[in-house]
């Protein structure tokens, strides 16, 4: 079969391949698109917008058991899982099949297969009907990462769940254990605890959420423990005795240098990410490889002409946006633009537990580490006034400046919808914002986002509200 010649090829159709596929075509470019199983990649289909949709659901829930706090009678407050899981597949569905229309939009083809890179600018494509072969002058890596699997901690789908399995669950887990507390972990806990699941969640670093702020850490996790989650920290899980007949599973957990066994009739393993860098002809090309992921300049660019690498395969951090947002960079490069370099300082982080966690920036004590002398900024929801009109007072809001030229070096928040309010701080580091532009700026009232103002006063000895 004759090749196809294309000028760009993306293998991997995720929202960091599929953004790049489109902004390759607006900007005139020949596209093909590679993708081994679902449009809109993990991210869509088995990640952050179906564990959104069960998160939503159990939000739902939650509030109507409070529904007595705000003047309401809610009778036989109850949930069908089946309906819950049903929901997050056709929300991620409804999405997957919008990334198709959006192809035949910009006339970018797509071939379903398996890809692997023969040669510099030639990729092999396994599809049902035979093989294709595909010949560009650039070719834009994508393939994502999947769940890290530990040895004896290996998901079974019936009582180790990986993230795959957590969102079709087909029953309710009664005692949950979820091994590790990043952002996977801490929402799918928090699912399952806010849904009646009385859940442990186990930490091998000295405290959960650990790559946020150490405060915004101790916060959500007195949060977690008074709705009912146990929190082990400087713990690990050595092994998992399963007991498929009687559905249970025992774990044996070290914590200060001793071992205690506890009964979990479901585990989620929630232990990091790996990259897919198998099987694509990576080593033969001379593409450097570390822990499974490729590494690149700060443009992505692999060190092999015409071949780039972004989003999880490319390292941390392993986020969507940074995805999208290094596709159109790379789209951009390979037509001739002179886009700006991602920085991944200046990229949100965001966690959707209850509460929810979101940062930007460094952490105080990464910020002194540095060299920074730093001022520090702090706002409670509780002195906030939409915020007690939501029934929602527990949360915070931190900041930190540069104490010598004002900069903002990091936000760092927890609480009530600080997903949708930590964007007003990332353009504030974009833009290179001082104290001064964010103490001179009017926020709307009432709204949560007067705390990010009150909080940037409180670092300057100048807060209102508190």
């Amino acid at each position: 079969m004759a090749a196809q010649n294309f000028d760009v090829i993306v293998i991997g159709a995720g929202p960091g391949g599929y953004v790049a596929a489109i902004r390759a075509a607006q900007l005139g470019q020949k596209v093909v698109i590679v993708e081994r199983e679902h449009l809109g990649g993990i991210c869509l289909n088995w990640g952050c917008i179906p564990t959104k949709a069960l998160l939503r659901s159990s939000e739902v829930f939650h509030l109507m058991h409070r529904a007595k706090e705000f003047g309401l009678s809610v009778d036989k407050v109850d949930f069908d899982l089946s309906a819950v899981v049903a929901r997050s597949r056709k929300v991620a569905g409804q999405l997957s099949g919008g990334i198709g229309h959006l192809m035949k939009k910009n006339k970018i083809t797509v071939v379903m297969g398996e890809a692997k890179i023969t040669s510099k600018g030639k990729v092999s494509v396994k599809t049902e009907k035979g093989t294709e072969e595909l010949t560009a002058k650039n070719i834009v890596l994508a393939t994502g990462a999947r769940a890290r699997n530990l040895p004896g901690l290996e998901a079974d789908g019936e009582l180790v769940w990986a993230y795959k399995d957590a969102l079709k669950a087909s029953r309710m887990p009664k005692d949950l254990l979820v091994i590790g507390s990043g952002a996977i972990g801490i929402e799918f806990a928090s699912f399952f605890n806010t849904m009646g699941s009385k859940t442990t969640v186990v930490e091998v670093m000295d405290r959960i959420l650990p790559v946020e702020d150490a405060e915004i850490s101790a916060f959500a996790k007195k949060q977690f423990i008074k709705q009912g989650m146990t929190i082990m920290e400087k713990a690990v899980v050595k092994k998992l005795d399963r007991d498929t007949k009687a559905g249970r599973v025992t774990a044996h957990i070290e914590v200060g240098g001793k071992v205690e066994k506890k009964v979990f009739d479901t585990v989620i393993s929630a232990v990091g990410i790996v990259g897919n860098v198998e099987n694509l002809g990576l080593e033969e090309l001379g593409v450097k490889i570390d822990r499974t992921h490729v590494v690149t300049d700060e443009y992505c660019r692999t060190g092999v002409e015409g071949l780039y690498a972004i989003g999880d395969i490319a390292g941390a951090p392993w986020l969507a946006h940074k995805a999208s947002h290094e596709g159109v960079m790379v789209a951009e490069l390979i037509a001739g633009g002179h886009p700006h370099a991602v920085k991944p300082e200046s990229i949100a982080g965001c966690t959707y537990c209850y509460p929810q966690v979101a940062s930007v920036g460094y952490s105080e004590a990464k910020a002194k580490e540095l060299g920074f002398e730093v001022k520090v900024g702090r706002f409670p929801f509780i002195g906030n006034g939409k915020a007690i009109a939501l029934g929602e007072s527990e949360g915070m809001i931190k900041t930190v400046f540069d104490a010598k030229t004002g900069e903002l070096l990091g936000a760092h928040m927890v609480g009530a919808e600080v997903t949708e309010l930590i964007q007003g701080y990332v353009v504030g580091r974009q833009l290179e914002t001082t104290e001064e532009d964010l103490m001179n700026t009017v926020f709307p009232h009432p709204t949560l986002s007067e705390m990010m103002h009150e909080s940037v006063l409180d670092a300057y000895g100048r807060v209102i509200h508190m």
